[in-house]
């Protein structure tokens, strides 16, 4: 008699001693198991073959890999979300037969679970009888991150196996969980050293052959409705849920909906109602946007290894200019393990910036997050000087002196001669040109723009501006120092404003138009925080700082004078003239108080609307939300489409990944040109249509609409 029961691709079942057979999920030519199409498939031959096979007592189900399963194969979600509705519904019902083959086999199975089971790894361990779980392992449904919900039966076995508020938290929230939690929440029965998890498993599952536990109570349970009282905890716990949940993104919401519907059935109509759930949120904007931004993450991981085989190694840093943002620059790259020597001219300066990585390292001890003596050791490896000691020996420097030109050249030019040969020095600047800042320099193959946003601890962006003689390596030696960071790095051509700036520009002159056409500023503000910006523009403009935002609107309107023409009021600037600069001096379009934790409260400034006055000409007016909405992303779309035509990025993907960790652009859209797909190009050309009396900022530029004349699209 074979010992082989099943081979496959992805998994394969074999027979051990005893009549227990083992079914290990271990995929061809991958690091990781994933399921797709094929392993679907081959589960469900495998799980056949067990069967019936006749001489079967017990199926132990393990991975050959360092994880589990580490949930379904999100590649296959752009043309499975393109079918309709029901064609996604009766794929899932089809697929999920096959989960319910290995819940309904003839004998006991328990699952070892080794590593990561996510999504749909842990849907198929819920699916067997027992789960015993190694302690450094990790489990979590997290498709909610996705705009998504369990498909593979999680919501029906989750709530039957751990119990409805167990089912809440853990699919509405997508968090994953350590071994510890997860068995104190009954998600699984035992945890084992990694060592002698394969025993501890095969030891439960000789526990369940012989009866000493209810292997069949427990599919009884899952066969059945929930306990009375269940759909009351699922009714109770929808508000928390709606109001924890992003804008715009439903899924968390509709899954705790959809158990509370399930709650009374048994396991197959249940499963129906998942699948049939699962397939109307697929087709939502948030699921379609979230898994190509998952895609687009991944996308980037791969250009990160291709620029870190091209760049230098880079093992001592430095910045010069030790204020807010040098601190911040400072800070993040030694908590990264990149020590860094912090240069200024001025001692107060310098005080500052090595205050501000104190402030920050103790605020992560305070959270738990580091030991004292590891905070004392990333201080220490900040080295604050007033002079160049150290410099002949970095590998980069970063300048993050004040934005002019003048002071740029001269600080770059002195720096440039006590640096090494191969030492990459990179420009934190936010308005001014690579290419007139390298003027100066002999070796501008070496200089490079580093932009960090504010403030550079909490902002994940980077962008890596090459200029016109900047070196392939000086750049990828910069996106690899921005990666050891822990940022990500979008390499940009050199141009006003770069590529978020420039793009957000139209954005917030689209905000100064709709004000001095006479919309209210607070319905503005209002309107777009509906639509999911965390901020209104208005609000935005007042945590930048008016007389910043009036500054670097006139640099970068400068550079794109045909297209970022403003020949009205503009407000922004009519209240920097009056000395009200927002957050930073208490006032602006909004007032501005401390509350008791030392953070900003916005308030109503009656005044404003008075001020405002001077740039309205024709009085105020109201605006539908709908107009409001075009008005101000149309711009957008139009400039992120000329930047790509540009050729100022690589890809669709930079430009839309740039937006959203440098602007906070709602997920749910998945960046301007995502926006523009969802929309339908040929709609977008409409849109552009009908407010053509704007101006040039609302025409689209050719390739967007020669792209809607062949129906294509970005993605």
């Amino acid at each position: 008699m074979s010992a082989t029961l099943f081979q496959g691709d992805s998994v394969k079942a074999h027979r051990l001693d005893d009549g227990i057979v083992e079914l290990c999920f271990d995929r061809t030519n991958d690091a990781i198991n994933k399921f797709d199409k094929r392993t679907v498939s081959e589960l469900g031959e495998a799980l056949a073959a067990i069967a019936a096979a006749g001489d079967v007592r017990g199926a132990l189900i393990t991975s050959a890999k360092d994880v589990f399963i580490v949930g379904a194969d999100i590649t296959e979600f752009g043309e499975m979300f393109t079918q309709p509705e029901d064609r996604i519904a009766s794929n899932g019902i089809v697929q999920n037969q096959v989960f319910t083959a290995l819940e309904t086999l003839p004998v006991p199975s328990v699952v070892a679970i080794n590593g990561f089971a996510l999504g749909g790894g842990l849907e198929a361990a819920l699916a067997a009888d027992f789960r015993v779980m190694a302690n450094t392992a990790m489990v979590g449904l997290p498709e909610v991150k996705l705009g998504l919900f369990p498909g593979f039966g999680g919501t029906v076995r989750l709530p039957r196996i751990a119990g409805a508020e167990v089912a809440v938290q853990w699919i509405a929230s997508g968090k994953p969980a350590k071994a510890g939690p997860a068995q104190a929440a009954g998600v699984v029965d035992a945890v084992a050293e990694p060592e002698s998890l394969r025993d501890a498993a095969l030891d439960l599952l000789e526990q369940a052959i012989a009866g000493e536990v209810d292997w069949q109570g427990r599919r009884a349970a899952k066969d059945s409705a929930l306990p009375a009282g269940a759909a009351g905890i699922f009714a109770a716990a929808k508000a928390t849920v709606a109001k924890q949940s992003p804008r715009n993104q439903p899924a968390a919401l509709a899954a705790v909906e959809l158990m509370e519907t399930a709650a009374g059935e048994g396991r197959e109509a249940a499963l129906a109602l998942e699948s049939r759930g699962f397939a109307k949120i697929a087709k939502t904007q948030a699921a379609a946007s979230l898994v190509q931004i998952f895609l687009n993450d991944q996308q980037l991981k791969k250009k990160f290894k291709a620029h870190a085989k091209n760049a230098r190694p880079l093992q001592q840093a430095a910045v010069l200019g030790a204020g807010i943002m040098g601190g911040g620059i400072a800070y993040t790259s030694a908590l990264r393990g990149t020590p860094v020597l912090m240069k200024d001219i001025g001692q107060q300066q310098l005080d500052l910036g090595t205050a501000e990585a104190g402030k920050l390292l103790a605020k992560q001890v305070r959270n738990g997050r580091l030991k004292q003596d590891k905070a004392d050791a990333i201080l220490a490896s900040i080295k604050p000087q007033l002079d160049y000691t150290g410099f002949d020996r970095v590998d980069a420097v970063v300048e993050a002196v004040v934005e002019n030109i003048k002071v740029k050249h001269a600080v770059l030019s002195e720096v440039e001669t006590l640096i090494g040969e191969d030492c990459v020095i990179a420009s934190n600047t936010s308005s001014l040109r690579i290419d007139d800042i390298a003027v100066p320099l002999k070796r501008p193959e070496n200089f490079v723009g580093m932009h960090f946003f504010n403030p550079v601890p909490m902002m994940p962006l980077v962008e890596v501006i090459k200029g016109s003689r900047t070196s392939d390596v000086a750049a990828s030696t910069i996106v690899g120092y921005g990666v050891a960071m822990g940022k990500t790095p979008i390499v940009v051509n050199d141009c006003p404003g770069f590529l978020v700036n420039r793009i957000i520009t139209p954005y917030l002159l689209a905000a100064a138009r709709l004000i001095a056409d006479g919309l209210d500023f607070v319905k503005l503000d209002t309107v777009m925080e509906a639509f999911g910006w965390p901020m209104g523009p208005a609000y935005l403009s007042d945590v930048i700082g008016l007389d910043t935002a009036t500054h670097v609107n006139a640099i970068i309107t400068a550079g794109y004078p045909q297209r970022m023409i403003y020949d009205f009021g503009f407000a922004t600037e009519r209240f920097a003239k009056a000395g009200r600069y927002g957050q930073k001096n208490g006032v602006g379009f909004y007032r501005y108080e401390t509350d008791p934790a030392g953070r900003p409260k916005k308030l109503v400034a009656e005044d404003s609307h008075e001020l405002l006055k001077a740039v309205q000409a024709n009085g105020t007016r109201d605006f539908s939300d709908a107009e409001i909405v075009e008005r101000m992303m149309l711009p957008m779309i139009v400039e992120a489409a000329h930047a790509l035509e540009d050729g100022i990025v690589d890809s669709a993907m930079e430009v839309d990944m740039a937006l959203i960790l440098g602007l906070g652009l709602p997920q749910y859209l998945g960046g301007a040109l995502k926006y523009a797909d969802w929309l339908g190009l040929d709609a977008v050309v409409a849109m552009s249509e009908r407010y053509q009396a704007l101006g040039p900022m609302y025409a689209v530029p050719a390739s967007l609409r020669a792209k809607a004349g062949r129906g294509e699209r970005y993605y």
